[in-house]
């Protein structure tokens, strides 16, 4: 009790301050172990003292990311806005047939213009090469041969680029014809060795040396030679004698006994008697029927190229009659056929009757 009495020497401060007082000093430093009172519940008997407070260190923020660069695309290229057609149905037909016909007229002029393009190449290099650059050169004979060139023949310069292709084909279709002969002749040849028949043996040399020059004349030259200066005339000679070379085809492919062919009813035949011989009879007769689907297929492109080139049986006419008048040897024979009509004519006046 005595420390409850008045001391005279004792500090005035410290009895003036309450919070100095034990009992108050004991429950705050208590008091200071609890985090918060939202986890204290004062009436849950069997809950202890709420847990003591701890310190957080605090939780400094990740720096943010750096927002990502924008891609660079390039730039697109504008494309021309498509003019839109509020016409009819009608009026999209019309605008059709006249981009049609625009077309088939571009077509035309481009044609025109490749000609007299290879025209001028052509009459360059003549003037820079003289006659020589001119001389025959087909059939490509050696130099030792007595027999020279005959034509003068170049696909790439005289002819136009948009027909090449089709006079090169029908080229290498005279050249495979020309092939099928020969081995027809070998065909042939082996049948009489087994058949002693040489009929068709003889037949078979006559048709190689006959049909191989006499194609290259009368069906390829006329093609040549239509492509080149644009002539009716040897289109329709073409057409006409082509369409005969088609048949020899179809007739050789069927190998008709004893004509000189060896086509499918001969080489079935030779199964008979020699089957070796008849392979040889088979694939002969498979390059005929060859020749003469290719035959036919390139009949109908020429005709259909023939059609785009404004060709037609007058002009064919007209060029024959120019062609006619303008040749010396009849020009020849016309003036002495009309020289010896008028001596006629003048001894018959003179004479007395």
């Amino acid at each position: 009790m005595a420390q409850y009495e008045n001391s005279p020497f004792a500090d005035p401060a410290e009895d003036s301050n309450p919070f100095q007082d034990p009992a108050v000093i004991q429950h705050t430093t208590q008091s200071n172990q609890y985090a918060t009172l939202d986890v204290y519940n004062p009436f849950d008997t069997n809950q202890g003292p709420p847990p003591a407070y701890q310190s957080q260190p605090a939780v400094q923020p990740s720096p943010a990311p750096p927002p990502p660069a924008p891609a660079v695309q390039p730039p697109k290229k504008q494309s021309p806005a498509e003019p839109k057609n509020y016409g009819s149905y009608g009026t999209q037909e019309v605008t059709a047939a006249a981009t049609a016909e625009l077309l088939k007229r571009q077509e035309e002029l481009e044609r025109k213009a490749a000609e007299l393009d290879r025209r001028e190449r052509e009459l360059q290099s003549a003037a820079l090469g003289g006659t020589a650059s001119r001389q025959n050169n087909w059939p490509p004979l050696p130099k030792f041969c007595p027999v020279q060139p005959c034509f003068y023949q170049d696909i790439g310069v005289e002819i136009p680029q948009g027909f090449q292709k089709t006079v090169t084909c029908m080229y290498y279709l005279w050249i495979f014809n020309a092939g099928s002969l020969m081995l027809n002749m070998v065909a042939c040849f082996a049948w009489l060795c087994v058949s002693a028949e040489g009929t068709d043996f003889g037949l078979s040399i006559l048709w190689a040396l006959l049909f191989t020059p006499c194609s290259y004349v009368c069906w390829f030259r006329p093609l040549y030679k239509a492509f080149r200066s644009d002539s009716s005339f040897n289109f329709f000679a073409f057409f006409f004698i082509f369409c005969v070379q088609d048949v020899v085809f179809v007739l050789s492919a069927i190998g008709i006994p004893h004509w000189g062919y060896s086509g499918w009813i001969l080489a079935l035949a030779a199964l008979k008697t020699n089957v070796g011989v008849a392979v040889i009879m088979m694939v002969t007769a498979t390059f005929f029927s060859t020749s003469a689907i290719l035959g036919i297929l390139m009949l109908q492109r020429v005709h259909s190229l023939y059609r785009r080139t404004g060709a037609s049986f007058q002009k064919a006419q007209e060029e024959f009659a120019t062609g006619v008048f303008s040749n010396k040897t009849v020009q020849t024979a016309a003036a002495n056929a009309a020289a010896s009509a008028a001596a006629g004519a003048a001894q018959g006046a003179l004479q007395p009757h």
